[in-house]
């Protein structure tokens, strides 16, 4: 008897009971893994069916989800970035001599985006969390901002144009911590880096795309006595508005929709558990009577004096302020280089497919070693040789085409691999799915101040050198590789720490109750470097 209990008390929940050629041949066959599972929260039958799925057919089912979930929500955010920047390509079409621009209002047009776009990024998420089909959630957020991106192309004035901007900072808030929280439900956290890179490849891809559709696109200037830069917004408005409504019916929700459809109930199942493996589970969600809980305010709490997320908020800032500068201000960079408006669009094409394969490339290494600090703080060393060069040899820009162009091409290298690095290091290192849905989403809102920033480091009285765009994207580089290097540092140390003691030791110093209370300040979580 005293064996069939040693047996069985790997499952504290269900304590079935088995007989003894069962348990000696469970006992034989996986023991260590088996252990892993019930200590996890599985039930012995879901332990025994996870490890009966091998890893090519784990591969298979992960690349399942790829070809549904990665080219959808790669479209969706080069879209997004599409929206946002290509006020970038109007503004050499004529928008600002349209509209009576003058002084700073170009720089204050770009801002107007941000403040929203930062202050509804978490509430975003919090509503995202409710919605049991996301895809609802992230198709009305979509058709509003296409309708408002159209609705831009027949702005009278620079209040009309500020008003437009204010309402698509609003409803693109969302999406972006929304698909970061989609990739983190449906991925564990060595397969999540390469996934979101294929959003920052469609980042890229986006700034490539705007030049080369601007071009095209101008040519329609006089069309229903619209300007040029009006087709841009309104084509690329009607666009988005159409890829919003597939959304209803392409995004993928979770694994439970997708059971019987293009994934089996095995795979499904699988997916399911993979995901209270490896990311934990919210115990707590119902009470006595099955009602939900209320919000939970500690984990809010949690979030907001958690030292990683500032930091990792910092190193996001490293990518954001450059970025951001540099797509606003790309095409006109390039016509101060003495191009033609239509020449400067295409031009802008090379860096950003340059910046494209260098976030693919980083983020395949980085998921292979599972490493993130080094291929983050490389990409930083290469934004601050790149604007080191724009703020040194600017001034002549014309008797200095091949250098500085060759110095937007490094630049955009270093900053499309920074973003999947920073977030996926920052989902694998948040326990729980309610403090990662919102550490995420406050790291990302934090970090996107930077675009404020970007939005007035470059001044057209300061062209062709433009010191302070330059300067100050050469500082946040700078600031966020010191900011990579010390969280590299503390998780390393904590790691350590927590080493010098074994998970039984720990387990005999605190309770299960309160381990799973402090989530990833826990003894036996680890961070991942």
């Amino acid at each position: 008897m005293s064996k069939l209990d040693n047996k069985a008390s790997l499952d504290d929940e269900k304590r079935e009971v088995l007989d003894d050629v069962a348990l000696e041949k469970a006992a034989e066959s996986y023991p260590d893994h088996l252990q892993t599972y019930l200590r996890a929260g599985l039930s012995r039958d879901d332990a025994e069916f996870m490890h009966g799925i091998s890893k090519k057919e784990q591969d298979k089912i992960f690349h399942k989800v790829d070809w549904r979930l990665c080219p959808m929500l790669a479209v969706l955010y080069l879209i997004s970035h599409l929206d946002r920047a290509n006020i970038g390509n109007a503004k050499i079409e004529g928008l600002e001599e349209t509209l009576n621009m003058s002084g700073n209002d170009y720089n204050v047009a770009l801002m107007v985006f941000f403040v929203p776009y930062v202050l509804c990024e978490v509430p975003s998420n919090m509503i995202l969390a409710k919605f049991k089909r996301p895809s609802y959630y992230m198709g009305i957020l979509i058709l509003c901002w296409g309708t408002v991106m159209t609705l831009m192309g027949v702005v009278q004035n620079f209040g009309g144009l500020c008003a437009t901007r204010f309402f698509l900072g609003l409803f693109e808030a969302g999406f972006f911590p929304g698909a970061i929280y989609l990739v983190g439900q449906w991925y564990p956290p060595d397969r999540t880096q390469f996934r979101m890179a294929l959003f920052y490849c469609a980042s890229a891809a986006s700034g490539a795309f705007s030049g080369l559709l601007a071009a095209a696109i101008a040519k329609m200037g006089g069309t229903a006595g619209y300007e040029s830069w009006r087709w841009i917004f309104i084509i690329e408005g009607i666009a988005t508005v159409a890829m919003g409504a597939a959304v209803f019916f392409l995004l993928p929700d979770s694994p439970d929709y997708a059971a019987g459809r293009w994934l089996t109930h095995d795979d499904a199942r699988f997916l399911n558990l993979s995901h209270i493996v490896t990311r934990g589970v919210q115990k707590k969600t119902v009470n006595a009577e099955g009602k939900k809980t209320k919000f939970q305010w500690n984990i809010l709490w949690s979030v907001l004096k958690d030292w990683q997320i500032y930091l990792q908020a910092m190193v996001f800032a490293s990518n954001a302020v450059p970025n951001y500068g540099l797509k606003f201000t790309m095409p006109q960079i390039l016509k101060n280089m003495g191009y033609t408006s239509t020449n400067a669009q295409l031009l802008t094409a090379p860096p950003y497919a340059c910046g494209a394969i260098s976030a693919l490339v980083s983020s395949l290494l980085a998921d292979r070693f599972t490493w993130r600090m080094p291929f983050i703080v490389s990409a930083q060393g290469l934004l601050i040789v790149a604007y080191a060069i724009l703020f040194a040899k600017a001034e002549h820009i014309k008797d200095n085409v091949g250098l500085c162009y060759f110095a937007v091409h490094v630049a955009c290298v270093g900053i499309y691999p920074i973003l999947p690095g920073c977030n996926a290091w920052t989902i694998n290192n948040l326990a729980g799915p309610a403090k990662r849905a919102m550490g995420i989403a406050m790291m990302i809102c934090i970090g996107n101040l930077g675009g404020i920033v970007g939005s007035f480091i470059y001044q057209e009285k300061e062209a062709p050198k433009y010191p302070t765009g330059f300067g100050s994207s050469l500082s946040f580089a700078a600031a966020g590789m010191v900011c990579a290097l010390t969280l590299e540092f503390l998780f390393w140390r904590i790691n350590n720490r927590n080493a010098e003691k074994t998970e039984e030791e720990w387990r005999a110093i605190y309770s299960e109750e309160q381990l799973d209370k402090m989530g990833d300040r826990s003894p036996l979580f680890k961070y991942s470097l």
